[in-house]
């Protein structure tokens, strides 16, 4: 089970590589890998076993940040109208996106940023993203929100980006943020 332990926090240099592609089919260790990010992030959420494990509760995890430099990340998040999206995605890419942004008006957190950093962060309001689910089937999502801006941030992980890096106060005064 994963737990705070294997988060690489901030500073890490991985955290700031662009992670490798992976090879398909993957191999059952990635395919396990995957399941036990999305695991994480369920177990964060439930407060017994948050409590237990000492666990931050997190909407998205990506595989720079238990130290593997692959493609991969797992979100399980529910968006304005109490849908689930729970996934496992290998190699995701944003194959469109909205013109409109948004951002999220408290800001964005992140497991590996042990601090508050205050600041909007412009992201595409909705997406559409293709990649590969933990069984190793296509997967194409339309995400739209709350769900589109994890996402957008689990991938700048695997680019090597940071959500500060992406903080914008000026262009966000020209958006509307998320409710």
């Amino acid at each position: 089970m994963l737990t705070m332990k294997d988060v690489r926090r901030e500073g890490d240099p991985i955290l700031t590589q662009v992670a490798e592609e992976i090879e398909l089919p993957a191999t059952e260790a990635e395919k396990q890998t995957l399941q036990d990010m999305l695991q994480f992030l369920i177990n964060s959420q439930d407060p017994e076993t948050a409590l237990e494990y000492e666990l931050r509760s997190g909407i998205g995890i990506a595989a720079p940040q238990i130290g593997i430099s692959k493609r991969m990340f797992a979100i399980h998040v529910t968006d304005h109208r109490g849908t689930l999206y729970s996934y496992g995605i290998m190699n995701p890419k944003i194959i469109s996106h909205s013109v409109e942004k948004t951002y999220l008006e408290g800001g964005e957190g992140c497991l590996s940023v042990d601090r508050d950093i205050p600041g909007a962060v412009p992201r595409y309001t909705r997406i559409t993203l293709k990649g590969i689910d933990t069984d190793g089937n296509p997967l194409k999502l339309r995400l739209k929100g709350l769900p589109a801006i994890v996402a957008q941030h689990e991938i700048d992980h695997l680019d090597g980006i940071m959500f500060y890096d992406r903080i914008n106060e000026e262009e966000a005064q020209e958006l509307s943020p998320l409710r």
